[in-house]
């Protein structure tokens, strides 16, 4: 694959101050945007994180931009790649009230929490067309019925797994336990049937929504310990304390080292982020040899995947929002995203995106839509840094064997349902 598709953003920690703020502040009020408009000369600033092919591919679509916009000039801010700091670098901009960015990229999980706080404009009378993206990645840009942000790219986290070694890919979890275990036994090579994400971080809190609904679960504060749930994460455990096809190295793995562990031969299976295929290289054990499906469902689930992904926002403080927003129908625009994700490996956010000459560049670009079509998104409330920190608490408890799954459940859930309650979110 062409590029290096981005991974799941790691950490929301930085967060937690933009909802104690929120909740400060209150929400804000949808209004209609007003200020410089569109056809003026002017200069806007985009504020993103994109490194090496992605950064290159977002230059190459700024400089498309300006050709078809010659009044707009753009300027790229490019922030830390670490997702935690670029995270501190925009808050600190619009704690001051900073005008600029003017437009910015966003991790799914920021948008409720930058629009309870105030600091990014409702977009919903510019009448975006959204039912041409998947709907999940939707939902994630969306707060008390105002939409604040628009589907950039798409990122779900699914099941990879070894051809060569598993023909068929598992239609059950019980299925991929007898897979991994038969893999173990014929190659030996492999030191895990299974890796995932397994350190106190956002990551762990992904794979296990990449499992839940599986299981007829879902990651819903307000019923966090339901039959579904507890069923996933009883998964996770038997595949480290019981069916031991997952180390327990796993406490301290994320995405990357998941990647290496597949990439390297070292696993059957592996949950995380489309970025395994490009990451393969050839010459190593599992290039050309790469499967991705949602997670295989149980009786009473369906096959699952965790939304990951990024969006674009506009400040709410610019006096340049048209112009903004003439930038952001650019890059979500059929065409252009097609172009990315030949360029980088990222993957659309809309599925008329997905097309022939894609899949005839990269055939792995069929998996991955039928897993972005239905990835679940994480909560969307401007307490989910908090929630993020507890739940990264329990699972992290869990897979180190200190407290069973059920128990862990039933004693976080209460905790974390209050703080729901207490924002009205």
């Amino acid at each position: 694959m062409a590029g290096v598709i981005k991974r799941g953003r790691g950490a929301v920690v930085g967060l937690a101050g933009v909802a104690l703020l929120a909740a400060a502040c209150g929400t804000s009020t949808p209004t209609k945007p007003t200020g410089v408009p569109a056809s003026a000369k002017q200069a806007i600033e985009f504020a993103e994180s994109g490194l090496g092919t992605e950064g290159r591919a977002t230059q190459a679509e700024i400089n498309a931009f300006e050709k078809l916009h010659p009044n707009i000039t753009v300027k790229i801010d490019v922030l830390s790649s670490d997702s935690t700091t670029y995270l501190q670098q925009l808050e600190q901009r619009f704690a001051a009230g900073s005008s600029t960015p003017d437009v910015f990229e966003s991790d799914v999980t920021y948008p409720a929490a930058f629009a309870k706080a105030g600091w990014v404009l409702p977009l919903d009378s510019y009448k975006p067309d959204l039912s041409s993206f998947f709907s999940g990645e939707v939902a994630a840009g969306q707060y008390q019925g105002a939409t604040y942000a628009i589907p950039w790219f798409d990122n779900p986290e699914g099941l990879f797994y070894r051809t060569d070694l598993v023909p068929t890919p598992p239609a059950t979890p019980a299925q991929l336990v007898t897979d991994a275990q038969a893999a173990m036994r014929s190659d030996h090579a492999l030191k895990e049937g299974l890796a995932f994400e397994g350190a106190k971080y956002e990551g762990a809190i992904t794979a296990f929504l990449t499992t839940e609904g599986a299981f007829g679960g879902k990651l819903d504060p307000s019923n966090l310990d339901s039959p579904g749930n507890v069923a996933a994460l009883t998964f996770l455990y038997d595949a480290l304390y019981t069916n031991h096809i997952a180390p327990t190295a796993v406490t301290g793995w994320e995405e990357g080292q998941v990647q290496q562990e597949f990439s390297s031969g070292h696993t059957a299976f592996a949950i995380d982020y489309p970025f395994v295929f490009s990451a393969t290289t050839k010459g190593e054990p599992a290039y050309g040899k790469i499967g991705f499906i949602p997670f295989p469902a149980a009786s009473g689930g369906s096959p699952s995947s965790a939304l990951g992904g990024e969006m674009l926002a506009i400040n709410s403080k610019t006096s340049h929002a048209s112009a903004a927003w003439e930038l952001i129908q650019y890059l979500t625009s059929v065409p252009v995203m097609v172009s990315r994700a030949e360029a980088s490996g990222d993957p659309p956010a809309k599925a008329a995106a997905y097309t022939n000459a894609l899949y005839a560049q990269d055939p792995q670009f069929r998996e991955i839509k039928a897993l972005a079509a239905d990835a679940a998104p994480r909560p969307v409330s401007p307490v989910y840094p908090q929630i993020s920190s507890a739940l990264q608490s329990t699972l992290s408890a869990v897979f180190a064997n200190q407290i069973k799954p059920a128990r862990a459940l039933s004693l976080a859930a209460p905790a974390i349902k209050a703080l729901v309650t207490k924002a009205g979110a």
